[in-house]
């Protein structure tokens, strides 16, 4: 009988210790199903692109269907509010974004979710810095002409943007306050229709998005001040930043992330947080986040829940400085 008793030793130990908690069941199992990812804005745009790659590469990963669905509208703040009242389970992740995570929760008080509270950071994917571009008829070569031409002519340039509280718009708000100049905010419909006009002179200037940037300034269409990166990116090297221009300590970029619902089981978070950290050292993604003059993230959940947070605080003052409405 003698060799029976280290089994019953540990049945009655698993007896009495009970059934493992579900959700440790789950995260022990995950993923047993397609997953599924929410990106919070429509089809082609730069939240999508890049989170169709990211999707295909963990899909491989994890060997199991990730679904990739846009619920776009009113800024973000519909498809991230599905997000944060997903079942916690690892079975629906999305897309943390600039507008709903760190800007929208200022520029919009009744939004339907608490981002530091209902979401939980799973990681950074990318940090994607805006060229500040003036129009061909503008009289300036660089950042201190620009500065001083708006000095002498209050109110007379103008600057576009893809509408109130975007990366464009607030980028645009910052360097006003950080420079002590008095220039006018034009916003358009999308970001597009700002940069044609820009290209035909019917605006000043305008902070884009390196990736579609890009073409206007290698086509000669516009003419490259600054960038709002810590660093000169690679795809402009020519190029120098606000800070080294003249504005100490100005970085803006528009940025995106994984996030989860609040709750979801930490080995669970641990997981997507290393597979996304191995998918952004896949060459094939660290030239697509490069080719559009972005900058890949990585590190820690806990890492990406305070830069949001300093996000958060940053444009918080911004908007407050500015007296930015929707209205």
């Amino acid at each position: 009988m003698k060799p029976l008793r280290p089994l019953l030793a540990g049945l009655l130990a698993a007896a009495v210790a009970g059934p493992l908690p579900a959700h440790a069941q789950d995260a022990a199992d995950w993923p047993s199903k397609p997953i599924t990812l929410i990106v919070p804005y429509a089809p082609g745009g730069f939240a999508d692109t890049r989170v169709r790659l990211l999707a295909r590469k963990l899909a491989d990963s994890l060997k199991q269907t990730v679904v990739v669905e846009n619920k776009a509208g009113a800024g973000g703040v519909i498809g991230t509010n599905l997000i944060a009242k997903a079942a916690p389970d690892g079975y629906t992740i999305g897309t943390g974004n600039l507008a709903p995570m760190a800007v929208n929760p200022t520029l919009m008080p009744d939004i339907p979710y608490q981002a530091a509270q209902d979401l939980a950071p799973i990681i950074l994917i990318e940090n994607s810095p805006l060229v500040l571009s003036v129009n061909n008829s503008l009289p300036v070569k660089n950042l201190q002409e620009l500065i001083a031409l708006a000095k002498k002519e209050p109110g007379k340039l103008t600057f576009g943007s893809s509408g109130v509280g975007g990366a464009h718009h607030l980028s645009g708000e910052m360097f006003r306050e950080q420079a002590g100049i008095d220039i006018v905010h034009v916003p358009y419909k999308g970001g597009s229709l700002a940069a044609t006009d820009l290209m035909g002179g019917h605006i000043s200037m305008m902070f884009e998005m390196g990736y579609s940037a890009l073409p206007a300034i290698r086509g000669q269409k516009v003419h490259p001040i600054a960038v709002t990166s810590s660093k000169r990116l690679a795809v402009l090297p020519d190029v120098p930043t606000l800070a080294e221009a003249g504005l100490p300590g100005f970085e803006s970029y528009n940025w995106q992330g994984i996030v989860a619902p609040a709750g979801t089981p930490a080995p669970i978070i641990a997981k997507l947080n290393s597979e996304f950290n191995r998918i952004l050292q896949d060459p094939e993604v660290q030239k697509a986040i490069a080719d559009t003059g972005s900058q890949a993230g990585g590190g820690a959940p806990e890492e990406f829940g305070a830069f949001i947070a300093s996000e958060t605080d940053k444009w918080a003052q911004v908007i407050k400085k500015g007296n930015i409405t929707l209205q």
